[in-house]
């Protein structure tokens, strides 16, 4: 594929997909979880294909169930409210896990589950292949669902009274907070693609000096400060337009810290592949690679911002 077609192909998917994507994150709610269980199952199973390479035979099937039972567990809060409040309109009244017992029961059932079914499994190293399976839930399905408690803190985890001057928000005031939630995972998404597109053309038209040639061989220096830069005006420029609840120091350190580790996850990611000696994740977006190619800065960075916005900006 040439570069012109290359580059029309990119296009043409983000044409598409910005704005699907986009769409679903100020729905949020169901329609957010049912965004990123999608996208952190394709994922984990080109995750899997890359472990592949290297003499693992993961168990994928239990591996992304296990995946869609994590991401279940972000929105869980919410979940339980809609179970519990179905039931007692029929007059039962329901005992149910919290949601730190629900995400620890449901870590240590997919532990005893993939070390008895490799108890019986002749293919590979079971070390390997136990070690493939349960990494591949951590590292991306546990990491995309903290997107989805980021989501989840508009409004049900926002500090009302730090924000308006009463601690009993009327319903205008709710509908505002959860706006703010899908415009700042929003801002997020959009950040870290301004961040890609930056380092990208940037690293093409000024790149000289190598960033990390042992890992990534195209990147530079040069690309990657003008992702750096482009990220923090990303979110800056959200904070101005939409964002009124961040300060602009907060935007400012959002922006820092997508720019930085959002890279990271990027030559991650491309140390994964090239230890597979493979060149993209997958070919399922055209221009772009596989899933995880175009939303490997948002596996790293997702744990990074809910725990900046739930500790420092909300707390």
């Amino acid at each position: 594929m040439s570069q012109f077609e290359k580059l029309t192909s990119r296009s043409i998917v983000a044409i598409l997909g910005i704005p699907c994507i986009l769409w679903l994150t100020l729905a949020g709610s169901y329609y957010f979880w049912i965004l990123i269980t999608l996208i952190s199952s394709l994922t984990l199973y080109e995750f899997y294909e890359l472990t592949e390479q290297k003499g693992a035979v993961p168990y994928k099937w239990l591996g992304i169930l296990g995946g869609i039972c994590i991401t279940t567990v972000f929105i869980y809060e919410r979940l339980q409210l809609d179970i519990y409040k179905y039931f007692a309109d029929h007059g039962i009244h329901l005992a149910m896990f919290s949601l730190h017992q629900l995400f620890t029961v449901t870590v240590i059932v997919l532990l005893l589950i993939t070390l008895i079914i490799e108890l019986f499994r002749q293919q590979g190293s079971p070390i390997l292949n136990v070690t493939a399976t349960l990494g591949g839930m951590m590292i991306v399905s546990l990491s995309f669902g903290t997107l989805i408690f980021t989501r989840e803190l508009f409004p049900s985890g926002f500090p009302v009274y730090k924000f308006f001057s009463t601690a009993f928000p009327s319903d205008e005031q709710l509908l505002q907070i959860d706006r703010w939630g899908g415009y700042t995972v929003a801002a997020v998404f959009v950040s870290i693609w301004m961040c890609d597109t930056a380092a990208y053309f940037g690293g093409s038209r000024f790149g000289k000096h190598k960033l990390f040639e042992r890992v990534s061989p195209k990147k530079s220096w040069e690309g990657a400060l003008l992702g750096f830069i482009f990220a923090v005006i990303t979110m800056v420029s959200a904070k101005a337009l939409f964002l009124e609840y961040l300060s602009t120091i907060h935007a400012v350190i959002l922006g820092v810290l997508i720019g930085i580790f959002g890279q990271i996850g990027d030559l991650i990611e491309s140390r994964f592949k090239r230890d597979a000696g493979v060149k993209d994740s997958s070919s399922l977006l055209p221009g772009h690679g596989g899933v995880y190619d175009r939303f490997d800065s948002l596996v790293f960075i997702s744990p990074i911002v809910y725990l900046y916005i739930d500790f420092i900006v909300l707390s």
